[in-house]
């Protein structure tokens, strides 16, 4: 469907495509990228680490809603700390949630690759990672309303194959596996494991990392005061019994430490107990590739919603803005976001940076804009709540203010953790955080012109 206003998209998507997207967006965490933390912090510090950073999740989502449906915005964090703090605000903010919906397809895209190259090793997963940004930046041009429906598809598929999963593992669940060493390799507690769990937040956040991206489809939900909280709320406790199901059962099986510095652990937890020719493992690696296509796909979606926002407020180029004429989605965005996720699939100097593996540090470099936006966010909410009493909140923060408090807390807890245990990544993220603030200082006259009244901040921000 043609968008009427160039630079407005369109409500389509009910509450079902929402909660699809909240899911969606996450659910390739289930699939990879936690079981990293196995290494640092073992399995039982690993699952520690876990709920301490879920219930971090669980209060910041009842937070945000607040947010999202008082400020229904294409550029989600953005355009609640513009208006909460300013355009400095705004900035960092919008940096921080670009870093995070750009970086984190990459590492997607590699295991999408490290999946099918399970079935056929002779493939490059590289190219099949390329390959899968091109055909799914298409879906995502095509139409929202396509995408968000597609997305719910594949969401629920790849719920189902979690659940699978869980089923076919759980009669050779051991405890005595799962707790084999598994207080940062040592074989009971003590407080040489304590650095290890700090070390593996990044993969616990992966559990759960961009269910904040439905904020960025606020624009095109129908009635998004209803629809957003349901999705949140509904997303949240869904992705909090999967990952849980997901880590405990893979962790028991068999040696967990062969886990734990790979791209697929849930076809090699399977393999262990079914043999590697078994129906039951080749079904897990196609249905399992819906639960990494899910979050590659609607973290797309997240990515060029948040760079067409910053793009018509100024932020960014301005050409960034434009919607296409025919399917009303901001297609540029989706380009401009897959050249930058396609070249870090190639920056193998990654590899180098504190000695872990390229999707490491990728998702490492995701979660360190996560957490910075996790934190704009939250001081926003209070900054709002100060300066603007009147603002409608159709659904206030639940327990104002310890829940916002302690997600703030906890948030602040994991960015200083991740930057002493990862000061390479993190001096990278500074870096190409200075240089776009640069670029902020020189756009001032621009800002000014494509000023929106859903953005103006009180008076005496900056």
């Amino acid at each position: 469907m043609a968008s009427p206003n160039p630079g407005q998209l369109q409500p389509t998507l009910n509450a079902w495509h929402l909660w699809g997207l909240a899911v969606g967006l996450v659910i390739s965490g289930e699939y990879f990228g936690w079981s990293f933390g196995w290494a640092s912090a073992g399995t039982l510090g690993f699952l520690v680490t876990t709920l301490v950073v879920a219930a971090m999740y669980t209060s910041f989502i009842f937070s945000f809603t607040e947010l999202t449906t008082a400020i229904p915005h294409a550029g989600g964090p953005f355009a609640y700390a513009a208006r909460g703090l300013g355009p400095t605000g705004g900035f960092i903010a919008g940096f921080a949630t670009l870093v995070e919906f750009v970086f984190a397809p990459p590492a997607i895209a590699l295991a999408i690759g490290a999946y099918l190259n399970v079935q056929y090793p002779s493939l490059d997963p590289k190219m099949m990672a390329v390959g899968a940004y091109i055909v799914f930046m298409a879906l995502n041009i095509v139409g929202v309303r396509t995408a968000a429906t597609f997305e719910l598809c594949v969401t629920v598929l790849a719920i189902f194959e979690l659940l699978v999963f869980m089923g076919v593992v759980a009669p050779s669940f051991s405890v005595a596996n799962f707790a084999a060493k598994g207080w940062a390799g040592a074989d009971s507690f003590s407080s040489a494991a304590i650095p290890g769990m700090f070390a593996a937040i990044p993969f616990a956040i992966w559990f759960f990392l961009a269910i904040e991206g439905v904020a960025m489809a606020a624009e095109e939900a129908k009635d998004p005061q209803r629809t957003i909280p349901r999705a949140y709320i509904g997303g949240i406790l869904t992705l909090l019994v999967l990952a849980i199901g997901v880590m405990v059962f893979a962790g028991g099986v068999g040696d967990w430490t062969t886990l734990s510095n790979i791209n697929d652990p849930l076809p090699q937890a399977m393999k262990a107990v079914v043999g590697e020719n078994s129906t039951w493992l080749h079904m897990l690696v196609w249905i399992g590739l819906f639960g990494l296509v899910a979050s590659f796909h609607g973290i797309i979606l997240g990515y060029s919603r948040q760079i067409f926002a910053l793009a018509r407020a100024g932020y960014l180029p301005g050409w960034l803005a434009v919607v296409h004429p025919r399917f009303g989605t901001p297609w540029r965005a989706v380009l401009a976001g897959g050249v930058v996720g396609i070249a870090a699939i190639f920056s193998d100097s990654f590899i180098t940076l504190g000695g872990q593996t390229l999707t490491a540090n990728i998702v490492t470099m995701s979660v360190l804009g996560a957490i910075v936006m996790y934190i704009m966010s939250m001081l926003s909410l209070f900054a709002l709540r100060r300066r603007e009493p009147a603002l409608v909140r159709p659904f206030p923060a639940i327990g104002y203010p310890f829940l916002p408090a302690l997600a703030l807390v906890l948030a602040v807890m994991c960015l200083v953790t991740m930057v002493w245990f990862n000061p390479l990544v993190s001096g990278l993220f500074l870096g190409i955080m200075a240089v776009a603030y640069g670029y902020f200082l020189l756009t001032a006259a621009r800002r000014a012109e494509a000023a929106s009244p859903v953005l103006a901040a009180p008076a005496g921000t900056v």
